[in-house]
């Protein structure tokens, strides 16, 4: 048996083959990216660069498949075959093909027509370092969306950022989301549930709802006691991110939001700040999560408070995207219009 002052060198060489297989493992993918890149080259520079008719470009890549799959097998199907292509067009210079990301994560972003859309989930697959299957998740619950309409009139600057860096955590407001969506719980959308089964369904699905969330998110526990003179109160669901520095403290609603929320929650983060929080610790953030909510009181409700309360909407099921698409275009008129009269 091995002394523990060979710790140490065991340590070492783990690390040492590690590390190698990773890089070989990014050198493959990278490698495969390259080759199925040049795949689609040949086809656009075979196409006199789409010169060509639709219907005979169509035959033209199921003979291709046919032929390729006889001797390379069933990686070259004529889907496949067009997301090379499309591979090829919308990334023109390799060097900007992360190998960072697999080949199933391009054909998930080659769908997203919009290229600020597809900038921002490239970056968050990179960043958070999505799997496949949260990538797919994130893209049917339209976060990209979501992210743009939780922040008002800052949109048009939210597009931006969103699309060339991803999401960032530099203020309270970033954490926040327009809706939540808990599909994962499987509540459907008219069956009545208390507040106490809500969190115990979102506590059972911890690793969904910390995906939900979002970046930096630590969970700390549920019922957090908070004791004023002789009066216990407490709190749903406590987090803390560690990006931000802070404890996110969540209260969860199953009706309308009200105004009385908004001070309950000022109260619990008043405690935290003087109580719970280390020297090192910025200032808590809390979030009253409701079923629905009326902009106008809420912006009475939490205007003018020194902490940061925020309120936002969840729901069980998949928002329909092209209602969202269709918010966040109001909301970025509504920024140009500003713009134009000041």
């Amino acid at each position: 048996m091995l002394e523990k002052s060979n710790n140490k060198m065991i340590q070492e060489i783990k690390d040492i083959i590690l590390s190698s297989r990773k890089k070989v493992a990014y050198e493959v993918n990278n490698t495969m990216l390259y080759a199925y890149w040049n795949v689609g080259r040949i086809i656009v520079e075979n196409e006199q660069n789409g010169n060509i008719k639709a219907e005979y470009g169509k035959q033209i890549m199921k003979e291709l498949s046919k032929e390729l799959r006889k001797s390379l097998g069933s990686g070259f199907s004529v889907s496949n075959l067009f997301n090379m292509r499309k591979l090829y067009i919308t990334y023109p210079k390799f060097q900007t093909v992360s190998g960072k990301l697999s080949w199933s994560h391009y054909c998930e972003l080659l769908s997203i027509e919009n290229v600020d859309e597809r900038n921002f989930y490239e970056k968050e697959c990179i960043n958070s370092n999505w799997s496949v299957r949260e990538l797919k998740r994130q893209l049917e619950t339209s976060l990209f969306e979501r992210l743009l309409l939780s922040e008002g009139k800052n949109n048009k600057k939210k597009v931006y950022e969103l699309s060339k860096v991803g999401q960032t955590l530099n203020a309270p407001e970033d954490v926040l989301k327009e809706p939540y969506v808990f599909e994962f719980l499987g509540v459907k959308e008219n069956k009545p549930i208390l507040e106490k089964d809500l969190e115990q369904k979102l506590v059972k699905h911890i690793e969904e709802f910390l995906l939900e969330l979002g970046k930096g998110f630590m969970f700390v526990g549920t019922q957090q006691r908070v004791t004023l003179g002789n009066t216990h109160y407490y709190v749903d669901m406590v987090f803390y991110n560690k990006i931000l520095k802070c404890y996110v403290l969540i209260d969860l609603k199953i009706g309308q939001m009200k105004a009385e929320y908004a001070g309950q929650m000022n109260m619990y983060l008043n405690y935290y700040n003087e109580e719970i929080n280390d020297k090192d610790d910025n200032k808590p953030i809390g979030i009253i999560l409701c079923k629905s909510k009326k902009d106008i009181a809420i912006d009475y409700a939490l205007g003018g408070l020194s902490n940061n309360v925020f309120s936002s909407t969840y729901t069980y099921y998949i928002p329909n995207k092209e209602q969202l698409i269709n918010e966040v275009e109001k909301v970025l008129n509504e920024t140009k219009k500003d713009d134009i009269e000041h």
